[in-house]
Protein backbone atom coordinates (compact mmCIF):
# COMPACT_ATOMS: atom_id res chain seq x y z
CA UNK A 1 0.00 0.00 0.00
CA UNK A 2 1.77 3.39 -1.22
CA UNK A 3 2.08 6.36 1.38
CA UNK A 4 -0.89 8.36 0.06
CA UNK A 5 -3.08 5.17 -0.48
CA UNK A 6 -6.70 5.99 1.33
CA UNK A 7 -6.32 2.41 2.77
CA UNK A 8 -3.35 3.42 4.71
CA UNK A 9 -4.70 6.35 6.07
CA UNK A 10 -8.08 4.42 7.28
CA UNK A 11 -6.06 1.67 8.79
CA UNK A 12 -3.85 3.98 11.01
CA UNK A 13 -7.10 6.25 11.60
CA UNK A 14 -8.95 2.59 12.87
CA UNK A 15 -5.51 1.35 15.10
CA UNK A 16 -5.42 5.16 16.83
CA UNK A 17 -9.54 4.73 17.72
CA UNK A 18 -8.38 0.92 18.67
CA UNK A 19 -5.26 2.01 21.26
CA UNK A 20 -7.46 4.96 22.12
CA UNK A 21 -10.16 2.90 23.65
CA UNK A 22 -7.94 -0.11 24.63
CA UNK A 23 -6.37 2.44 27.23
CA UNK A 24 -9.76 3.67 28.84
CA UNK A 25 -10.68 0.02 29.09
CA UNK A 26 -7.47 -1.40 30.37
CA UNK A 27 -6.30 1.58 32.57
CA UNK A 28 -8.17 0.19 36.09
CA UNK A 29 -6.01 -2.33 35.01
CA UNK A 30 -2.58 -0.27 34.85
CA UNK A 31 -3.58 1.82 38.00
CA UNK A 32 -1.77 -0.54 40.13
CA UNK A 33 1.23 0.40 41.94
CA UNK A 34 4.39 -1.75 40.64
CA UNK A 35 6.66 -1.07 38.19
CA UNK A 36 4.85 -3.42 35.70
CA UNK A 37 2.03 -0.89 36.11
CA UNK A 38 4.23 1.85 34.94
CA UNK A 39 6.07 0.43 32.15
CA UNK A 40 2.23 -0.82 31.14
CA UNK A 41 1.10 2.58 31.01
CA UNK A 42 3.97 4.68 29.64
CA UNK A 43 4.22 2.26 26.81
CA UNK A 44 0.17 2.56 26.02
CA UNK A 45 0.41 6.10 26.35
CA UNK A 46 3.65 6.26 24.02
CA UNK A 47 2.53 3.99 21.37
CA UNK A 48 -1.18 5.29 21.24
CA UNK A 49 0.18 8.96 20.64
CA UNK A 50 2.90 7.43 18.00
CA UNK A 51 0.13 5.87 16.44
CA UNK A 52 -2.27 9.28 16.67
CA UNK A 53 0.60 11.57 15.43
CA UNK A 54 1.38 9.03 12.38
CA UNK A 55 -2.61 9.13 11.45
CA UNK A 56 -2.40 13.06 11.43
CA UNK A 57 0.71 13.04 9.62
CA UNK A 58 -0.52 10.56 6.82
CA UNK A 59 -3.61 12.49 6.39
CA UNK A 60 -1.69 15.89 6.25
CA UNK A 61 1.01 14.39 3.24
CA UNK A 62 -1.84 12.85 1.56
CA UNK A 63 -3.55 16.58 1.34
CA UNK A 64 -0.34 18.18 0.75
CA UNK A 65 2.28 15.55 -0.61
CA UNK A 66 5.12 16.45 1.49
CA UNK A 67 6.41 12.66 0.16
CA UNK A 68 4.85 10.94 -2.70
CA UNK A 69 6.09 7.76 -1.54
CA UNK A 70 7.79 5.55 1.22
CA UNK A 71 11.21 5.70 -0.70
CA UNK A 72 10.55 9.60 -0.52
CA UNK A 73 9.64 9.92 3.09
CA UNK A 74 12.55 7.66 4.04
CA UNK A 75 15.17 9.36 1.75
CA UNK A 76 15.73 6.60 -0.63
CA UNK A 77 16.20 8.74 -4.29
CA UNK A 78 14.31 6.40 -6.91
CA UNK A 79 15.12 8.07 -9.44
CA UNK A 80 18.89 8.42 -9.03
CA UNK A 81 21.71 5.97 -10.81
CA UNK A 82 20.18 6.34 -14.23
CA UNK A 83 22.74 5.40 -16.48
CA UNK A 84 22.30 7.05 -20.06
CA UNK A 85 24.64 6.34 -23.03
CA UNK A 86 25.07 9.17 -25.98
CA UNK A 87 25.90 6.92 -28.87
CA UNK A 88 25.63 8.66 -32.34
CA UNK A 89 21.90 8.34 -32.99
CA UNK A 90 20.89 7.40 -29.32
CA UNK A 91 17.63 9.75 -28.42
CA UNK A 92 17.68 12.17 -25.74
CA UNK A 93 14.52 10.99 -24.31
CA UNK A 94 14.21 7.53 -22.95
CA UNK A 95 10.87 6.09 -21.96
CA UNK A 96 11.17 3.51 -18.54
CA UNK A 97 7.75 2.80 -18.04
CA UNK A 98 3.90 3.69 -18.63
CA UNK A 99 0.65 4.63 -16.83
CA UNK A 100 -3.20 5.24 -17.34
CA UNK A 101 -4.97 8.12 -16.06
CA UNK A 102 -7.70 7.34 -13.27
CA UNK A 103 -10.75 8.02 -15.61
CA UNK A 104 -13.39 5.94 -17.73
CA UNK A 105 -11.77 3.92 -20.22
CA UNK A 106 -8.01 5.52 -18.55
CA UNK A 107 -6.84 1.53 -19.13
CA UNK A 108 -7.15 2.78 -23.22
CA UNK A 109 -4.56 5.56 -24.42
CA UNK A 110 -7.23 6.35 -26.77
CA UNK A 111 -9.58 7.31 -24.58
CA UNK A 112 -8.26 8.38 -21.51
CA UNK A 113 -4.73 9.26 -22.72
CA UNK A 114 -1.36 8.26 -21.31
CA UNK A 115 1.33 9.21 -18.71
CA UNK A 116 4.80 8.06 -19.76
CA UNK A 117 7.89 8.33 -17.13
CA UNK A 118 10.76 9.00 -18.93
CA UNK A 119 14.02 9.95 -18.41
CA UNK A 120 15.40 12.95 -20.46
CA UNK A 121 19.33 13.78 -21.62
CA UNK A 122 20.28 17.18 -21.50
CA UNK A 123 22.63 17.83 -24.51
CA UNK A 124 24.33 20.86 -24.01
CA UNK A 125 23.57 20.82 -20.20
CA UNK A 126 24.80 17.24 -19.70
CA UNK A 127 22.05 17.17 -17.02
CA UNK A 128 20.04 13.91 -16.88
CA UNK A 129 16.35 13.69 -14.86
CA UNK A 130 13.48 11.98 -14.85
CA UNK A 131 9.98 13.46 -15.74
CA UNK A 132 6.91 12.44 -16.55
CA UNK A 133 4.55 13.01 -20.33
CA UNK A 134 1.07 13.56 -20.80
CA UNK A 135 0.04 12.65 -23.84
CA UNK A 136 -3.83 13.37 -24.48
CA UNK A 137 -6.21 10.49 -26.00
CA UNK A 138 -6.35 12.54 -29.18
CA UNK A 139 -2.65 11.49 -29.72
CA UNK A 140 -3.19 8.14 -29.78
CA UNK A 141 -6.71 8.54 -32.27
CA UNK A 142 -6.13 7.46 -35.68
CA UNK A 143 -7.37 10.48 -36.94
CA UNK A 144 -5.02 12.73 -35.02
CA UNK A 145 -2.16 10.61 -36.50
CA UNK A 146 -0.62 13.26 -38.54
CA UNK A 147 -1.21 16.18 -36.22
CA UNK A 148 1.35 17.87 -33.87
CA UNK A 149 0.24 19.11 -29.74
CA UNK A 150 1.02 22.30 -27.85
CA UNK A 151 3.16 21.31 -24.98
CA UNK A 152 3.96 23.04 -21.77
CA UNK A 153 6.74 21.86 -19.25
CA UNK A 154 5.59 21.70 -15.62
CA UNK A 155 7.58 22.51 -12.64
CA UNK A 156 6.76 21.73 -8.97
CA UNK A 157 8.20 23.71 -6.34
CA UNK A 158 11.16 22.54 -4.16
CA UNK A 159 11.90 20.17 -2.97
CA UNK A 160 9.07 18.28 -4.29
CA UNK A 161 8.70 15.45 -6.59
CA UNK A 162 7.10 14.79 -10.18
CA UNK A 163 4.55 12.65 -8.58
CA UNK A 164 3.05 15.44 -6.82
CA UNK A 165 2.23 16.97 -10.56
CA UNK A 166 0.44 13.96 -11.08
CA UNK A 167 -1.22 12.89 -7.58
CA UNK A 168 -1.91 16.01 -5.52
CA UNK A 169 -2.30 18.82 -8.19
CA UNK A 170 -3.88 16.56 -11.04
CA UNK A 171 -2.55 18.78 -13.77
CA UNK A 172 -2.85 15.67 -16.18
CA UNK A 173 -6.58 14.64 -15.50
CA UNK A 174 -7.02 18.41 -15.66
CA UNK A 175 -6.14 18.69 -18.78
CA UNK A 176 -7.83 15.83 -19.91
CA UNK A 177 -11.33 17.06 -18.38
CA UNK A 178 -10.83 20.66 -19.45
CA UNK A 179 -10.32 19.47 -23.18
CA UNK A 180 -12.87 16.94 -22.88
CA UNK A 181 -15.05 19.38 -22.16
CA UNK A 182 -14.07 21.72 -24.71
CA UNK A 183 -12.68 24.81 -22.74
CA UNK A 184 -8.83 23.92 -23.79
CA UNK A 185 -7.48 21.97 -26.73
CA UNK A 186 -5.65 18.85 -26.22
CA UNK A 187 -1.99 19.44 -24.81
CA UNK A 188 0.99 17.77 -24.06
CA UNK A 189 2.65 18.21 -20.40
CA UNK A 190 5.87 17.66 -19.75
CA UNK A 191 6.30 17.45 -15.55
CA UNK A 192 9.02 17.54 -13.10
CA UNK A 193 10.77 19.10 -10.51
CA UNK A 194 13.29 22.11 -10.36
CA UNK A 195 15.59 19.78 -8.58
CA UNK A 196 17.12 18.44 -11.51
CA UNK A 197 20.62 18.31 -9.48
CA UNK A 198 19.47 17.30 -5.98
CA UNK A 199 19.41 17.69 -3.52
CA UNK A 200 20.55 21.29 -4.47
CA UNK A 201 18.01 23.47 -5.25
CA UNK A 202 19.67 25.97 -8.43
CA UNK A 203 16.57 28.15 -8.86
CA UNK A 204 16.36 27.47 -13.07
CA UNK A 205 19.89 29.38 -12.82
CA UNK A 206 23.36 28.76 -15.20
CA UNK A 207 25.16 28.30 -11.81
CA UNK A 208 29.11 29.63 -13.00
CA UNK A 209 31.03 26.33 -12.80
CA UNK A 210 28.10 24.02 -11.80
CA UNK A 211 24.85 23.00 -13.17
CA UNK A 212 23.38 24.54 -15.88
CA UNK A 213 19.94 24.13 -15.61
CA UNK A 214 18.71 27.43 -17.29
CA UNK A 215 20.24 25.64 -20.19
CA UNK A 216 18.30 22.42 -19.37
CA UNK A 217 14.96 23.86 -19.00
CA UNK A 218 15.23 26.63 -21.90
CA UNK A 219 16.84 24.59 -24.17
CA UNK A 220 17.75 20.87 -23.99
CA UNK A 221 13.73 20.12 -22.69
CA UNK A 222 12.25 21.51 -25.62
CA UNK A 223 14.67 19.87 -27.97
CA UNK A 224 14.55 16.22 -26.92
CA UNK A 225 10.54 16.49 -26.49
CA UNK A 226 9.83 17.49 -30.10
CA UNK A 227 12.15 14.93 -31.31
CA UNK A 228 10.54 12.55 -29.19
CA UNK A 229 7.06 13.28 -29.56
CA UNK A 230 4.97 15.25 -32.23
CA UNK A 231 5.24 18.79 -30.95
CA UNK A 232 6.51 21.82 -32.43
CA UNK A 233 9.77 23.76 -32.26
CA UNK A 234 8.59 27.14 -32.49
CA UNK A 235 8.03 29.56 -29.69
CA UNK A 236 4.00 29.01 -30.29
CA UNK A 237 4.06 25.47 -29.58
CA UNK A 238 5.94 25.49 -25.99
CA UNK A 239 4.56 27.24 -22.84
CA UNK A 240 5.98 26.59 -19.11
CA UNK A 241 4.27 27.02 -15.54
CA UNK A 242 4.96 25.73 -12.16
CA UNK A 243 4.33 26.40 -8.31
CA UNK A 244 6.31 28.01 -5.80
CA UNK A 245 9.63 27.77 -7.19
CA UNK A 246 8.17 25.90 -9.98
CA UNK A 247 6.20 29.57 -10.81
CA UNK A 248 9.74 31.53 -10.51
CA UNK A 249 11.32 29.47 -13.03
CA UNK A 250 8.26 29.22 -15.36
CA UNK A 251 8.10 33.12 -15.20
CA UNK A 252 12.10 33.45 -15.51
CA UNK A 253 12.37 30.98 -18.58
CA UNK A 254 9.58 33.00 -20.22
CA UNK A 255 10.98 35.84 -19.90
CA UNK A 256 14.56 35.28 -20.60
CA UNK A 257 13.84 32.95 -24.09
CA UNK A 258 10.78 34.03 -25.72
CA UNK A 259 12.64 32.83 -28.42
CA UNK A 260 11.55 29.24 -27.42
CA UNK A 261 8.45 30.00 -24.98
CA UNK A 262 5.67 31.96 -25.64
CA UNK A 263 3.90 31.56 -22.77
CA UNK A 264 4.54 31.48 -18.92
CA UNK A 265 2.26 30.34 -16.07
CA UNK A 266 3.44 30.88 -12.26
CA UNK A 267 0.94 30.07 -9.40
CA UNK A 268 2.13 31.61 -6.23
CA UNK A 269 5.57 33.19 -7.33
CA UNK A 270 7.98 34.65 -6.06
CA UNK A 271 10.68 37.16 -8.42
CA UNK A 272 13.41 36.84 -7.10
CA UNK A 273 16.09 33.68 -6.97
CA UNK A 274 16.54 32.79 -3.58
CA UNK A 275 19.83 32.29 -1.73
CA UNK A 276 20.16 30.30 1.05
CA UNK A 277 21.52 26.92 2.18
CA UNK A 278 20.00 24.96 -0.02
CA UNK A 279 20.58 26.76 -3.24
CA UNK A 280 24.69 27.38 -2.12
CA UNK A 281 26.35 30.26 -4.03
CA UNK A 282 24.47 30.35 -7.17
CA UNK A 283 25.97 33.36 -9.09
CA UNK A 284 29.83 32.86 -7.27
CA UNK A 285 29.73 36.76 -6.98
CA UNK A 286 28.56 38.02 -10.69
CA UNK A 287 26.30 40.88 -9.86
CA UNK A 288 25.08 40.82 -13.70
CA UNK A 289 23.93 37.02 -13.14
CA UNK A 290 22.26 37.97 -9.72
CA UNK A 291 20.13 40.86 -11.24
CA UNK A 292 19.02 39.17 -14.39
CA UNK A 293 17.91 36.55 -11.87
CA UNK A 294 15.79 39.34 -10.34
CA UNK A 295 12.18 39.22 -12.75
CA UNK A 296 11.79 42.52 -11.40
CA UNK A 297 14.80 43.88 -12.26
CA UNK A 298 14.86 42.06 -15.79
CA UNK A 299 11.79 43.86 -16.91
CA UNK A 300 13.05 46.90 -16.24
CA UNK A 301 16.21 46.41 -18.25
CA UNK A 302 16.01 43.51 -20.45
CA UNK A 303 13.98 43.81 -23.89
CA UNK A 304 10.48 42.58 -23.64
CA UNK A 305 8.78 39.67 -26.12
CA UNK A 306 5.98 38.62 -27.05
CA UNK A 307 5.71 36.89 -24.47
CA UNK A 308 2.30 36.54 -22.04
CA UNK A 309 2.29 35.88 -18.31
CA UNK A 310 -0.41 34.39 -16.05
CA UNK A 311 0.59 35.22 -12.23
CA UNK A 312 -1.71 34.99 -9.29
CA UNK A 313 -1.70 35.75 -5.58
CA UNK A 314 -4.54 36.30 -2.87
CA UNK A 315 -6.33 39.21 -1.15
CA UNK A 316 -5.31 37.52 2.29
CA UNK A 317 -2.93 34.53 2.71
CA UNK A 318 -0.15 34.72 0.65
CA UNK A 319 3.25 37.06 0.74
CA UNK A 320 3.37 37.41 -3.00
CA UNK A 321 0.92 39.81 -3.64
CA UNK A 322 3.33 42.94 -3.48
CA UNK A 323 5.91 41.81 -5.88
CA UNK A 324 3.02 40.41 -7.94
CA UNK A 325 1.45 43.74 -8.04
CA UNK A 326 4.54 45.05 -9.30
CA UNK A 327 5.31 42.37 -11.93
CA UNK A 328 1.61 43.27 -13.70
CA UNK A 329 2.95 46.80 -13.74
CA UNK A 330 6.23 46.25 -15.52
CA UNK A 331 5.31 43.86 -18.20
CA UNK A 332 5.10 45.77 -21.28
CA UNK A 333 4.02 45.54 -24.98
CA UNK A 334 4.91 43.50 -26.96
CA UNK A 335 4.21 41.24 -23.62
CA UNK A 336 1.06 40.86 -21.81
CA UNK A 337 0.11 39.56 -18.22
CA UNK A 338 -3.02 38.55 -16.87
CA UNK A 339 -3.47 37.86 -13.51
CA UNK A 340 -5.79 35.74 -10.89
CA UNK A 341 -6.46 37.14 -7.29
CA UNK A 342 -8.20 35.08 -4.68
CA UNK A 343 -9.94 36.25 -1.63
CA UNK A 344 -7.88 34.14 0.46
CA UNK A 345 -5.49 31.34 -0.04
CA UNK A 346 -1.77 30.46 0.91
CA UNK A 347 1.22 28.92 -0.71
CA UNK A 348 -0.22 25.45 -0.36
CA UNK A 349 -1.63 22.69 -3.09
CA UNK A 350 -5.78 23.53 -1.83
CA UNK A 351 -4.90 27.00 -3.33
CA UNK A 352 -3.01 26.08 -6.52
CA UNK A 353 -5.99 23.31 -7.31
CA UNK A 354 -8.34 26.63 -7.43
CA UNK A 355 -5.93 28.17 -9.49
CA UNK A 356 -4.87 25.39 -12.00
CA UNK A 357 -7.80 24.83 -14.12
CA UNK A 358 -8.46 28.56 -15.21
CA UNK A 359 -4.74 28.53 -15.72
CA UNK A 360 -4.27 25.51 -18.10
CA UNK A 361 -6.72 26.86 -19.94
CA UNK A 362 -5.91 30.09 -20.37
CA UNK A 363 -2.50 28.31 -21.36
CA UNK A 364 -4.08 26.32 -24.28
CA UNK A 365 -5.76 29.43 -25.76
CA UNK A 366 -2.07 31.09 -25.89
CA UNK A 367 -0.51 27.99 -27.85
CA UNK A 368 -0.73 26.67 -30.89
CA UNK A 369 0.12 22.98 -32.41
CA UNK A 370 1.17 24.25 -35.85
Amino acid sequence: MGLTSNKVLVVAVLLALALFFATVWLWPRLARRGWRAVVGRVGLLLVTQVVLFAAVGLAANRSFLFYGSWADLFGQEQDMGVVVDHAAGSKDVRVVGKQALDVPGGGRPEVGGQIQKVVVAGERSGIVSPAYVYLPPEYFQERYAKRAFPASVVLTGYPGTAENLIKGLKYPKTAYLQAKAGRMQPMILVMLRPTVAPPRDTECVDVPGGPQTETFFAEDLPKAVSETYRVGTKPRNWGFMGNSTGAYCALKIALHHPDRFVAGAGFSAYYRAAEDVTTGDLFHGDDGLRKRADLLWSLDHLPQGRTSFLVTTSKRGEDNRRGTREFIKKVKSPASVSSITLESGGHNFNTWNREIPPGMVWMGGKLSAT
